[in-house]
């Protein structure tokens, strides 16, 4: 039985009085109307309405009833009506799950700006390198760094990623300076725990033997750590220039082995659906687009 069908058969008989005006009002037969009304009767067990052939009334039992039927309509038409204006209205609040030294150093004033144009949107940010299950932990948009893979989430690109080798001068003064990705091995390397091999020459000496940690004096989940690392001496880094870019301008930091950059990786929003996009879940990925620039202001 199709109870809300039901429900809303019985209340339309209680407010036109009549099968035959219930039925013209949900433009069906009243024969389809008693049918829906009797199966609720028998389903409760209790006779609601009684039926002459000039006139239709409740029962004490129909009395209750339709009072907390019409409740119980009004509320989920009113429901209904606020997932619909979810689809209509830029509001809400959205959900971001995004990497940590991204966030901290660029996602501030692009966040400042999108509430400025979409003031009834609240962001609630969370800050995690892992990647989240979008679905189970309840987020709107997951942005994450590297090769998207294929898998049943959406993934919107936003910017490149380059990453660089580099260390502090004073470094490469005592310890020399690598002319090839193999020379690696024999210096002390500081290593992102996330790190994904994309297959690339400097990434294969990068990696190799990086569970040997007798030359590896650090291991992190954080490039920032990492980076600082790197400009105090301890190590050469593989980081991204969005956390770098600063202390290579100030030649805090100097890139080696150029020529042996691994490709560029990309900024992606991923999301769980394509179609019946929320607007605010729409808004965040059209102000996203191009908003870092291509290159990225950071590579400027």
């Amino acid at each position: 039985m199709d109870r809300i069908g039901a429900m809303k058969a019985f209340s339309t008989v209680v407010a036109e009085g009549s099968f035959t005006q219930a039925a013209d009002r949900l433009n069906t037969s009243p024969q389809l109307v008693s049918k829906y009304v009797a199966q609720l009767e028998a389903h409760l067990g209790v006779r609601l309405l009684n039926r002459t052939t000039r006139k239709v009334s409740l029962t004490e039992a129909g009395h209750q009833y339709a009072q907390n039927v019409k409740q119980l309509l009004d509320h989920i038409d009113d429901v209904e009506h606020q997932i619909g204006a979810m689809q209509t209205q830029t509001s809400g609040q959205l959900r971001i799950s995004a990497p940590v030294s991204f966030a901290i150093q660029h996602l501030s004033f692009m966040l400042a700006e999108f509430h400025k144009t979409y003031p009834e949107v609240v962001v609630d940010l969370q800050l995690n390198d892992r990647k989240v299950d979008i679905v189970q932990e309840g987020f709107d948009i997951a942005l994450r760094i590297g090769q998207l893979k294929s898998s049943s989430l959406v993934g919107k690109f936003i910017a490149p990623i380059k990453l660089v080798l580099c260390a502090a001068p004073h470094y490469l003064e005592q310890h020399g300076t690598p002319q090839h990705p193999r020379e690696l091995a024999e210096h002390k390397r500081l290593f992102y725990s996330y790190m994904e091999n994309d297959g690339s020459e400097l990434m294969q000496y990068w990696l190799k033997n990086s569970d040997a940690h007798s030359k590896q004096p650090m291991l992190s989940n954080n490039g920032d750590v990492l980076v600082k690392a790197a400009i105090a001496g301890l190590g050469i880094a593989l980081q991204p220039t969005f956390i770098a870019h600063e202390a290579l301008k100030s030649g805090q930091l100097i890139q080696i082995l150029k020529e042996y950059s691994p490709p560029p990786i990309g900024l992606y929003a991923v999301y769980a659906h394509r179609k019946l996009l929320p607007r605010k879940i729409r808004a965040f990925l059209d102000f996203s687009d191009n908003y870092f620039g291509n290159p990225p202001y950071w590579d400027v």
